[in-house]
């Protein structure tokens, strides 16, 4: 009886095989995407809301997304995507897409993802390298990114809104190997008014390292005698790690006008920024989309139409509250 079973069963397979061919070649074509999204740190509001849009876009697009932070070191970035790269073909992810901690946006990795067949997707950079990594590729590279000149232009139209009368703006960068926030620095001077001076320290892009920063300026001779008229930071959270630094000051008189300055920052994101200025701890705050999300969405439909995305796509930017409602802001 086992043999007459077995053949029964084979020719039951085998007619199956023909009706459902085409079937099959469909489960192929919709299998399930894998993305490897790698990001600077979870110390940090916009990234975590870079993280949230990247589970949103996958979650509705029945995409795989893994979620990695690099702890804002490059060396540890490039290791953890050359690390998934490598993986055998049945377990390596389809794309990365990665915010890059460093200037260049690991271009060797880009070469490796490539060769590899793995898409590439850059968030906040447009590396020079991409024209060339996207010639004979055979998965998507393109880059998605804030306006960083725009929203540096936005920062020094804030600064003049806010200083009508002029003063000096204690200014939080982000770190020197960033070219956003070289990009916001330099179009933020551009735009401002020449009545406005501007002292700058340098952030990572965390409370903790504009708290640091803040404190051992305070410690400086330079800064005793240095009146300064607004905080603005390239961050939401610089700036709030700013006013922990001023809470720190030892003359009760002293602390309580550094704490009435107007503070400002970057990123404006519904549970951090835009609350902070609900609260009264910010005075304004420049909307940066989170761009993973987005990200995500173009990478599923190049993916499922087989084409390559525009090189460079760019998002837009806005004040909060508006320029014009700063204007008539009351001290």
């Amino acid at each position: 009886m086992k043999p007459l079973v077995e053949e029964k069963n084979r020719q039951t397979s085998t007619r199956a095989s023909r009706i459902l061919g085409a079937s099959r070649v469909d489960l192929v074509v919709i299998k399930k995407l894998k993305v490897l999204v790698s990001l600077h740190t979870q110390q940090n509001d916009f990234q975590m809301a870079q993280a949230l849009s990247a589970e949103e876009a996958a979650h509705k697009l029945g995409i795989n997304v893994e979620i990695g932070f690099a702890d804002n070191d490059a060396v540890n970035q490039s290791t953890q995507i050359l690390k998934a790269i490598q993986n055998p073909v049945d377990s390596r992810p389809d794309a990365i897409v990665l915010e890059p901690v460093s200037r260049t946006a690991l271009p060797q990795v880009a070469q490796a993802a490539r060769a590899a067949g793995v898409g590439w997707v850059v968030l906040n950079r447009n590396p020079d390298y991409m024209a060339d990594l996207r010639r004979a590729a055979t998965a998507p590279i393109f880059a998605v990114s804030s306006d960083h000149a725009e929203i540096g232009r936005l920062q020094g139209k804030q600064f003049a809104a806010l200083l009508p009368q002029g003063g000096t703006v204690l200014y939080l960068e982000g770190p020197s190997q960033s070219s956003s926030a070289q990009k916001r620095t330099a179009a933020m001077l551009e735009t401002k008014p020449s009545n406005i001076q501007v002292t700058m320290l340098k952030g990572n892009w965390t409370e903790e390292s504009a708290e640091r920063a803040v404190c051992s300026w305070l410690t400086l001779a330079t800064s005793q005698n240095r009146v300064i008229d607004l905080v603005g930071a390239q961050d939401d959270s610089m700036a709030m790690g700013a006013r922990k630094a001023f809470q720190k000051i030892t003359s009760e008189q002293e602390r309580a006008r550094c704490l009435s300055l107007p503070f400002t920052g970057c990123d404006g994101q519904p549970m951090t920024g835009q609350k902070w200025i609900a609260e009264g701890w910010l005075a304004a705050t420049i909307y940066v989309p989170p761009l993973a999300g987005k990200a995500i969405e173009i990478l599923a439909k190049a993916i499922q139409g087989g084409t390559q995305p525009p090189e460079h796509t760019v998002t837009e930017s806005f004040s909060i509250p508006r320029l014009d409602a700063l204007a008539t802001r009351k001290p």
